[in-house]
């Protein structure tokens, strides 16, 4: 597969109050994205967004993580890939999915937004939904809470136990991604 660059967003909220939290799962895959790249996260000068640039399995890619809250996120990742030349169809985001069971990963190229807000607000600031996206399943609540109060909560103790194993499988999709395509992405994680 021909060399290209790509974007590669994890989505969560800024914040030690958020940082295990379900709504979190893209800043957790990105952080590993980072350690295996060998790269380090740091405040980008002209975007309110951390960002690190290297290569990934000999993929040129730039890390970003906004720091806005979720639904804010897509200014800071449009001014980054306006700031690095990385079209929008060269571009993954990682995200939670509440339509996903807890521990499902899947991948996507295009689509709405699905009540996600993070998803929304990339879709306004690009003007469409035309990106790659590595989903994480983090289930639906059980009983009466509501999604929003879910999604900010805490993994409980049976789910910690999983979720680094869950991350280090939605990073090793990323690197599925960029180096062979979507389509043999999709096979891998979609055959389970």
């Amino acid at each position: 597969m021909q060399e290209l660059e790509w974007l590669v967003v994890g989505l969560g909220n800024p914040g030690p109050e958020y940082a295990e939290t379900r709504h979190n799962a893209g800043y957790l895959v990105l952080d590993v994205l980072a350690a295996r790249m060998d790269v380090r996260l740091s405040k980008h000068k002209r975007a309110v967004a951390d960002e690190a640039s290297g290569r990934l399995l000999g993929q040129r890619v730039t890390l970003v993580r906004p720091r806005t809250f979720m639904n804010e996120s897509g200014g800071p990742v449009r001014a980054a890939a306006d700031y690095v030349h990385i079209p929008q169809g060269q571009t993954i985001v990682i995200h939670d999915d509440l339509d996903l069971p807890f521990g499902e990963i899947r991948l996507k190229g295009g689509g709405g937004d699905g009540g996600h807000n993070g998803l929304k607000s990339l879709r306004k600031a690009f003007g469409s939904g035309d990106f790659y996206r590595v989903r994480v399943g983090i289930g639906r609540p059980t009983g009466q809470m509501d999604a929003a109060d879910f999604v900010l909560k805490r993994f409980s103790a049976a789910e910690r136990r999983e979720i680094p194993l869950i991350i280090d499988s939605a990073a090793d999709a990323v690197e599925l991604l960029v180096t062979e395509g979507l389509q043999v992405a999709q096979n891998r994680y979609h055959s389970g």
